[in-house]
């Protein structure tokens, strides 16, 4: 019996030892889709043979939430993605680790965390999306308030704001814009109701909300232009979409180590290794990101990041960041599916 237990033994250490040393696990929490994040996956490991990079494809929203209750036991070592009001939040909780990359002072003041705790990689723009084969150009809304009309109703899908950053701040962009405008938020919510009114859906991730409208179950969306870019140039689907008259919310995509990582000199090399200058304009040319660093000359980027010029909405990041929160949870509360109820005047 001794001897057979040993055999055993002896049969694992050998089968052990033929699959080489065993490679230091690192796990990335990114929103970027697989296609982005398979690629670098591939790439970095080329060049670190002994990390094993391993990846969850969430929403921004839900990596944070993912974080924060994995914060006395931390699974990830990279969130990889995501506004930074998100990642802005995560670094008032002490989520995030300080880091400070090498390139550091290649990107604007605004554009970085309180103590180096997140720093951008991408400008992302919110655009207005349609299936051109349902729309004509010309006749696809072109500025926000052009959702509302009644000649809509039925014909947008939208992803569904608590798990998704981008159509978070979307909302929220929307909710300050109307304060301002009359200061107070309920002309806000009401924009969003009679936004409500007019959705057929609203679906539970990307994938979904390409599918359906590619499918023509309805021809018009609100999705980040980076992504549109890359189902209309990689997927083939029948896109077009328009920057908002008025102005848009401009987000800035993050990067951080997570506070606690696992194995945090791995974590710094895959952060400096994505956020190089040739990764970035890997990710700019192959993956439609619009860069934040300021030392990447513009004729070495794609043309479709100045075919499409974009003005800015006036967006007090810090307010939207302190309410973002709360106003997600009215949202979803006491707006969602109320649209039908509003008054037919309204």
């Amino acid at each position: 019996m001794k001897a057979g237990w040993m055999t055993v033994a002896l049969c694992l250490v050998a089968s052990a030892c033929s699959h080489g040393p065993q490679k230091t696990p690192l796990l990335i929490y990114s929103p970027h889709g697989k296609d982005l994040l398979s690629a670098f996956e591939t790439e970095f490991e080329h060049e670190h043979p002994t990390i094993d990079v391993q990846w969850l494809d969430m929403g921004a929203q839900d990596v944070y939430e993912r974080i924060r209750t994995e914060r006395n036991n931390p699974q990830a070592d990279v969130w990889w993605g995501g506004p930074m009001t998100t990642f802005e939040r995560a670094a008032q909780e002490s989520l995030l680790e300080a880091y400070r990359p090498t390139w550091a002072d290649k990107i604007p003041p605004e554009a970085k965390g309180t103590g180096d705790s997140w720093y951008g990689t991408f400008y992302t723009p919110e655009v207005i999306m349609f299936n051109k084969d349902m729309v004509a150009d010309s006749a696809a809304p072109s500025d926000w308030n052009e959702l509302l009309d009644r000649r809509w109703k039925g014909k947008i899908i939208l992803r569904s704001p608590p798990a998704s950053g981008t159509m978070r701040v979307i909302f929220c962009a929307l909710v300050q814009r109307e304060i301002t405008r009359t200061g107070d938020s309920t002309a806000g919510f009401l924009w969003l109701r009679k936004l409500d009114r007019n959705t057929k859906t609203y679906v539970a991730d990307p994938t979904q909300l390409y599918l359906r409208i590619a499918r023509q179950e309805a021809p018009i969306s609100v999705w980040d232009m980076p992504d549109v870019e890359f189902q209309i140039h990689r997927n083939h689907d029948p896109f077009a979409y328009h920057m908002p008259a008025s102005g848009t919310p401009v987000l800035v995509e993050g990067i951080a180590i997570v506070r606690g990582s696992p194995h945090p000199e791995a974590a710094r090399a895959f952060y400096e290794f994505v956020t190089s200058k040739s990764s970035i304009l890997e990710q700019a040319r192959n993956f439609y990101r619009v860069p934040v660093r300021m030392d990447i000359p513009s004729d070495s980027l794609p043309s479709w990041i100045t075919a499409h010029p974009w003005k800015r909405m006036p967006v007090d990041w810090r307010e939207l960041s302190q309410h973002e929160q709360s106003w997600m949870q009215y949202w979803d509360e006491h707006v969602k599916g109320t649209g039908t109820s509003l008054p037919p005047d309204s």
